[in-house]
């Protein structure tokens, strides 16, 4: 009981300079607020579970974790909710010897690992920071959850991390929200704070490095959405291809959704551009693009591979301008990518992505996508955490996941490591051309285009900031 009761002081003594002067306010939200469950009696049934919380010997646990869970699952960008809780299912499942149960859908769903039972409270966070927020401080006043996991917008994962997480004191996985500042600057970061997930940074470090060794390219130019991924997208270009000898010959930042791309594009040829790398999501790429297929442009385009959404938008493009069928050679000569992966289901060949693309398929009809190997990661690590401290609470399993190498992933085993000066995990990345879908995939892969097999491996070692790197504001 005293747990509950010293979050919920904690939160209210911030009072107006803390979560509710910024509730409805702060940039990145839309003024919504949405509550979750604040019934008395749910309350107290939840503190009598944990009260039951007991710790078996050999270090195994036994009992409840309770997981507050935000996440899109309605809106534009549901999917992009889907991708995280299916990969933090099958986390779970597979930790549990199970198939992945949990489906997007806000309540509570519980999977049991051993003998603890890892309740989830998934709330529908909008892709909204207010709205994530608000909800936040619900699952932690009045749901006493141990831990919260989610948010895809970062904007979203940087306010509850600064505004509930660390002022209460409850152990946060972000994920799959993907700006390199959540885990890089010291108003987010801190010792409670993690992210299996990859980030901008990661597609940077590797995908710039790749352009700048592999490739013709000296000069680029840069795009980026004018909030906090696009920005984080563009600065860590920039740093990456500076330091490797690529020319920027220009930066612009444009609002989500933007739609004059001619112009845009025709200044980056007029400075002299070989290529340009364009930080946006679905929300904003697919205008990009058709303006570049449209035009007559000498240079290349390159950057993250995307999800499911934005290649069937895209791919339909390219359909649109080459004719059907693609080819691998059409696609060759139409300068797009190679792209950097952070995760993609035919990018890594072992036993536990094996499983996991079979569960997943099974389960959900689709294959894993950009953000299911992170949040699947991020489920195996809480796991991992609970069975070497051998502790249901939150802060035990904090505690644990400090320095952890994740023992199963799906880049494989031992393939994440959490850094000790940040809580940031890093991991392999790969690079992959675009070609067309193959037959066998075309049932769960609902676009016209997928990434090829790997044409470059970035090691763990070089795909984040270094704790010494002048990006790097955090240090626990």
């Amino acid at each position: 009981m005293s747990k509950r009761i010293t979050r919920r002081r904690t939160l209210a003594a911030l009072g107006a300079s803390g979560i509710a002067a910024l509730a409805g306010c702060s940039g990145g939200g839309d003024g919504t607020e949405t509550e979750g469950s604040t019934d008395t009696q749910a309350d107290t049934e939840a503190s009598d579970d944990m009260e039951g919380t007991t710790t078996g010997g050999s270090g195994g646990a036994s009992g409840t974790v309770k997981i507050g869970v935000m996440q899109p699952i309605s809106g534009d960008l549901q999917y992009y909710g889907q991708q995280a809780l299916w990969g933090f299912s099958s986390g779970l499942a597979y930790k549990a010897g199970a198939s992945p149960s949990v489906e997007a859908e806000t309540g509570s769903q519980t999977v049991t690992v051993g003998d603890v039972d890892y309740e989830l409270l998934i709330r529908d966070s909008q892709f909204s920071a207010d709205t994530a927020q608000s909800l936040a401080t619900n699952l932690v006043t009045n749901e006493d959850v141990d831990m919260l996991f989610g948010c895809a917008s970062s904007g979203a994962a940087n306010r509850v991390s600064e505004t509930v997480a660390k002022q209460a004191g409850v152990p946060y996985m972000i994920g799959p929200a993907a700006s390199a500042s959540s885990t890089a600057e010291s108003a987010t970061c801190g010792e409670q704070i993690f992210r299996a997930s990859e980030n901008t940074a990661m597609d940077a470090r590797s995908g710039g490095r790749y352009v700048a060794r592999e490739s013709d390219v000296s000069r680029v130019f840069l795009f980026g959405a004018d909030y906090s991924f696009g920005r984080a997208v563009v600065n860590n270009y920039e740093a990456v291809l500076e330091a490797e000898g690529v020319e920027i010959v220009g930066k612009r930042f444009v609002p989500q959704g933007y739609s004059e791309w001619e112009g845009l594009l025709d200044n980056a040829a007029e400075a002299g551009a070989e290529g340009i790398v364009g930080g946006f999501t679905v929300a904003t790429l697919p205008n990009l693009f058709t303006s570049y297929l449209n035009g007559d442009y000498d240079y290349t385009v390159f950057g993250g591979f995307a999800t499911e959404i934005t290649n069937n938008v895209v791919g339909g493009l390219l359909q649109n301008q080459l004719g059907e069928p693609l080819t691998e050679e059409k696609l060759a000569g139409a300068g797009i990518g190679p792209f950097t992966t952070r995760y993609h289901w035919n990018q890594y060949d072992n036993e536990i992505n094996s499983a996991f693309v079979d569960g997943y398929v099974n389960a959900y009809g689709k294959v894993p996508d950009l953000f299911t190997s992170g949040t699947f990661t991020a489920a195996s690590a809480i796991v991992q955490g609970v069975e070497g401290s051998g502790s249901t609470e939150g802060a035990d399993i904090a505690a644990e996941m400090r320095g952890m190498t994740v023992a199963d992933t799906p880049k494989g085993s031992d393939a994440y490591t959490f850094q000790e000066y940040n809580n940031q995990a890093r991991s392999e990345m790969t690079v992959a051309n675009v070609v067309p879908t193959a037959d066998e995939w075309s049932d769960s892969w609902g676009a016209p285009v997928q990434p090829s097999e790997p044409v470059a491996r970035i090691g763990a070692d070089e795909t984040t900031i270094p704790a010494d790197d002048d990006g790097m504001n955090c240090s626990l």
